[in-house]
């Protein structure tokens, strides 16, 4: 015990240090929901402390009952705004005790948290001692499941910080310019993926400017919810589309492309075979991974009925099964494994995905949702498991109808990359947790679309008509690009989407003046416009592939999309805000394809198309923003 204690001492010590360095670089950010309009609003401010007075910044404030939250920011200051004055605010920090404070007036507060008895952000002791065969698969010797009747010679295993940051992205090349006479084909596998958008937010709210290649603008875009209309057609997904004016080169056009999946209430979705693939090695010992990542799976199981089955497997120095498929109603026994895990050990990944895979084929569910749900921070470091091998396992048991979604956690030794080429070839989403609203966010508010697909192999492929379009480029997308002969190859895997997935697509688009450009003319070939071609009112034809989930035949739909341009004021909410986030994502990066938009353009944007916003996604965008204009822009000069 004295042993628990000093090593929590340290622990906290470097906890605090991380803190006065986080403040040396990072400002006050205000944080402000907005009401419903012509309702007075009261405006509750305050500071998140420990006992010892420190700041705890990442604290979750919700007013009980609603969806309005916010997070605490550097110097554990929030601000939230409410239409009522007598409400209770629920405060909630991961190895603290969630604290409910009623309120009567607009503060300021302080609100001072206390750590749990048992804290899982303690240096654990990794033992070796006799399981039971039926609760655990292997000898998992950085696995401690607490439980009074055994007894363990152990150690003590407490993970240095890391000296540097290790975390791995791919690199993006973005998509240039192109001509429609030389590359009449624009193809690319659709991406539902929101995993960018909250990596991207840590980073801002620790003081940060974002790594360039964690920055992928689709899935910033496609973090967010449009008010696209529902399907009726037979098709699990409808089509929109909006031509309007480019906000940030002046007299480029910009095509908005829409996609709204089918939406389905918790009781239409089939019954699921679920396998929650957790990592509890020494890596996953940090206050932001291994405890958050059990308060993230209680909220996934919770949601979860008598039909549908779960079961838990961990991976450390190797893996093991520590709950065999349980019915989802029982959730005591659910939640009681997940509450037993520590972390320890170095990382057995590819045991523990080969492992996850048997037991997902050994319950499989026929016509059912079988699934594996990976959380991990990615850092897969013992044993095989070069990107080639992961690859090839998880399209095996992707053909076999079982798919993986991942959710990753942490920061310092992050693998992006490994994490997102696990989802791609998986036929599942991946989503980056960083707090507890997010994890709502991802298992509660959109349960069904994280974890069931109604429809696979989704392919977009669009000719542009040389009559109106001199060049257009692709704005994000760059690891989802296909060949042109791949749209027709039904062999080719391409993107999922999950009930009520919104996607979103954007062009940029050189208005064509009028003739072909003769410069560009080739020597031993014709790239003539056709007499019909400008003679019609179409600027585009776009064609989609897809499968249904137990299907593997695609089916054809084809649009055209006329040639009917809109100012930048007429064109709707969803337009304007996605130019928004995209134009963030460009300045984020650095993007040579930026044209004039600056961060107070972004701002000001977003803030005339932030429309409904019943969740605050948008207005914390916004916030995000304000931040940048203040605080990033002064940073990166400093460089």
């Amino acid at each position: 015990m004295e042993m628990h204690v000093q090593n929590h001492l340290i622990h906290k010590k470097c906890f605090t240090l991380k803190f006065n360095v986080m403040k040396k670089i990072a400002m006050i950010i205000s944080l402000i929901l907005l009401v419903v309009s012509g309702t007075p609003a009261v405006t509750i401010t305050g500071k998140v402390m420990d006992s010892n007075q420190n700041p705890l910044p990442g604290a979750t404030v919700q007013i009980k009952g609603t969806p309005i939250g916010t997070i605490s920011d550097i110097e554990g200051a929030f601000s939230i705004t409410t239409v009522e004055a007598n409400v209770i605010l629920v405060v909630s920090y991961i190895g603290y005790v969630t604290e409910e404070i009623r309120i009567t007036g607009p503060g300021p507060l302080t609100i001072i948290m206390h750590e749990e008895v048992t804290t899982l952000d303690e240096c654990v002791v990794v033992g070796y001692g006799v399981q039971k065969k039926s609760e655990m698969t292997g000898s998992v010797a950085a696995i401690h499941l607490s439980s009074p009747s055994r007894h363990y010679e152990s150690r003590a295993y407490c993970p240095p910080a890391p000296e540097f940051n290790t975390e791995g992205y791919s690199t993006i090349h973005e998509n240039g310019f192109k001509s429609p006479l030389r590359e009449p084909l624009s193809t690319f596998s659709i991406d539902v993926d929101a995993a960018s958008y909250s990596n991207v937010r840590r980073f801002i709210n620790e003081g940060q400017k974002p790594v360039p290649d964690a920055v992928r603008i689709e899935e910033m875009v496609n973090y967010f919810d449009y008010d696209y209309p529902q399907p009726t057609d037979g098709h699990p997904f409808s089509i929109i589309y909006e031509l309007g004016d480019c906000p940030w080169n002046h007299g480029n056009k910009l095509l908005h492309i829409g996609l709204q999946g089918e939406k389905m209430t918790t009781d239409e979705v089939p019954p699921s075979n679920l396998v929650f693939l957790l990592d509890v090695s020494g890596s996953m010992d940090q206050p932001n991974k291994l405890p958050l990542l059990i308060k993230a799976m209680k909220m996934l199981a919770g949601q979860l009925r008598a039909q549908d089955r779960v079961a838990i497997v961990v991976y450390a120095g190797s893996s093991g099964l520590v709950l065999p498929s349980t019915p989802g109603n029982q959730k005591e026994k659910i939640n009681s494994a997940l509450e037993r895990l520590h972390a320890g050990g170095s990382t057995a990944g590819s045991a523990g995905l080969k492992l996850a895979y048997q037991v997902a084929e050994e319950n499989f569910m026929p016509g059912g949702n079988n699934r594996i749900v990976l959380a991990t921070d990615g850092d897969f470091n013992v044993g095989p498991s070069s990107n080639a091998e992961m690859e090839r396992m998880i399209e095996t048991y992707r053909n076999k109808g079982i798919f993986i979604s991942v959710t990753g956690f942490g920061m310092g030794n992050y693998k992006d990359d490994k994490m997102e080429i696990i989802a791609d070839k998986g036929n599942g989403n991946y989503a980056y947790i960083d707090n507890l609203m997010e994890a709502k966010k991802v298992f509660i508010n959109e349960f069904s679309s994280t974890l069931y697909t109604i429809a696979k192999d989704v392919k977009i492929q669009i000719e542009f008509n040389p009559a109106y379009v001199k060049e257009y480029r692709l704005v994000g997308y760059e690891n989802r690009l296909l060949n042109e002969e791949d749209f027709d190859n039904d062999r080719k895997d391409a993107g999922e989407m999950g009930a009520g997935h919104t996607v979103t697509a954007l062009y940029e688009i050189v208005p064509a003046k009028g003739s072909t450009d003769q410069s560009r003319r080739l020597k031993y070939q014709q790239s003539d416009v056709l007499d019909d071609a400008a003679e019609s009112n179409e600027l585009a034809t776009i064609k989609f592939r897809y499968k249904r989930p137990e299907s593997e035949k695609s089916i054809l739909l084809v649009k055209t999309i006329p040639h009917t341009s809109l100012t930048l004021e007429e064109t709707s909410d969803d337009f304007r805000f996605s130019a928004a986030v995209a134009g963030f994502g460009m300045l984020l990066r650095d993007s040579e394809f930026k044209g004039t938009i600056n961060y107070n353009q972004v701002l000001t944007l977003a803030r005339a198309a932030k429309g409904c916003d019943t969740d605050g996604y948008r207005s914390e965008f916004i916030r995000l923003v304000e931040l940048s204009c203040s605080g990033l822009t002064s940073m990166n000069s400093d460089e």
